[in-house]
């Protein structure tokens, strides 16, 4: 459960940096796929900024008529629509930014003694839990549970998952060759799975077992066994690969575990549909805490240290809020989608900075948090 406590502070275009110099673009044709979600599906659901559907509505419906004719239009047609708040915590912490992608996973339709490890489908025993059946021996924050001969109690574990919980059900999507990348899987949320006659498959998530998100970066931090000053995805995978007796131990800290479904292949050159079912825009999309914020509203991210994804300069980009993830959380904590493959990856997997987080509220909403 989040307890950060935050305020928004009402800034202007001029005095966020960085604003002049970016191209939201890209934002557009995202925008307008959120709006034909909304009209034929069901609204997003509302975080505790109080920020809903209905606010974000007349923005996207703006968007969709708008004719896109360069940088400069496309960053009017956010300042006449939107007032920019810069999110401070009460802590005067920075926010923290740090990315994720879609990997892309060789697998089989087959276990063998080389594909061993299985994509699991969401189990028939796993039950989304909210104020209406949740039971006091549940953690607050737990969205999942099993129900059981009437009986919800938590579900198993990724510990007892792997040791064989799931076992003839049925449930696998596809058998991976590694342990590691089925794990790092499970933290990024979706993958392409290549088959071994070529063939693309599309994963992404479905459920998750509902316990928390522990990183076991921070465990192997405190133990010694990487310095906290170059600790990414790569030096962690490096140091499971190095350690394999160590490895299950290591991944079953964390016990949260993620269950997934079979997206549509069409639109490969197109990022994943994740939480907010539309598709993912590489270094436009990202993830946010969804018990705060609510999906499909623009965010202005600047990050002075994080430079490596614009040739240098720091990253100052306006975003849209697409998506989640266990370990987003916070009011500034946001985690930012870079694109499909190994490329992406590595792009991703040194993303940990300190940022600045504004958030573009239409302005019929920004009036609610108006001194």
């Amino acid at each position: 459960m989040n307890t950060i406590e935050y305020a928004l502070t009402p800034t202007t275009y001029k005095d966020i940096v960085g604003w002049n110099e970016d191209d939201p673009s890209a934002l557009f044709s995202v925008m307008r796929d959120c709006l034909d979600y909304l009209e034929k599906a069901k609204p997003y659901r509302t975080g505790s900024l109080g920020l809903s559907t209905d606010d974000l509505l007349p923005l996207l419906k703006a968007a969709a008529g708008f004719q896109i004719s360069g940088p400069d239009a496309t960053r009017l047609f956010f300042e006449e629509h939107c007032l920019p708040f810069m999110i401070r915590r009460s802590d005067e912490k920075s926010g923290f930014v740090t990315g994720f992608f879609e990997p892309e996973i060789d697998v089989s339709d087959q276990p063998d003694e080389t594909y061993r490890y299985p994509f699991y489908r969401r189990p028939a025993d796993l039950i989304d839990i909210d104020d209406g059946n949740r039971t006091l021996s549940l953690d607050p924050s737990y969205a999942f549970a099993r129900l059981r001969d009437g009986v919800i109690d938590p579900y198993p574990d990724r510990g007892e998952i792997d040791r064989g919980y799931l076992q003839g059900q049925g449930l696998e999507i596809a058998w991976a060759k590694s342990k590691i990348d089925v794990f790092f899987t499970h933290v990024q949320g979706a993958a392409r799975l290549r088959y071994p006659d070529g063939c693309i498959g599309r994963i992404t998530y479905a459920a998750k077992a509902g316990h928390p998100f522990s990183a076991i970066g921070r465990l192997l931090i405190d133990r010694g066994e990487i310095d906290p000053t170059t600790v990414s995805m790569q030096t962690i995978r490096d140091w499971l690969s190095e350690n394999p007796a160590k490895v299950d131990e290591v991944l079953w800290h964390n016990r949260s575990y993620i269950f997934f479904r079979e997206a549509a292949v069409a639109g490969l050159d197109q990022g994943p549909i994740a939480a907010a079912k539309v598709p993912l825009v590489a270094g436009r999309s990202l993830a946010v805490d969804r018990l705060i914020h609510t999906f499909g509203f623009p965010f202005f991210i600047r990050s002075t240290s994080l430079t490596h994804l614009d040739g240098g300069k720091p990253f100052a980009r306006t975003m849209l809020a697409l998506d989640t993830g266990s370990a987003i959380v916070g009011p500034a904590r946001g985690d930012i989608f870079t694109g499909s493959g190994y490329d992406a990856g590595e792009q991703a997997g040194i993303i940990k900075h300190p940022a600045d987080f504004y958030i573009l509220l239409p302005k019929a909403a920004a009036a609610r948090f108006a001194p």
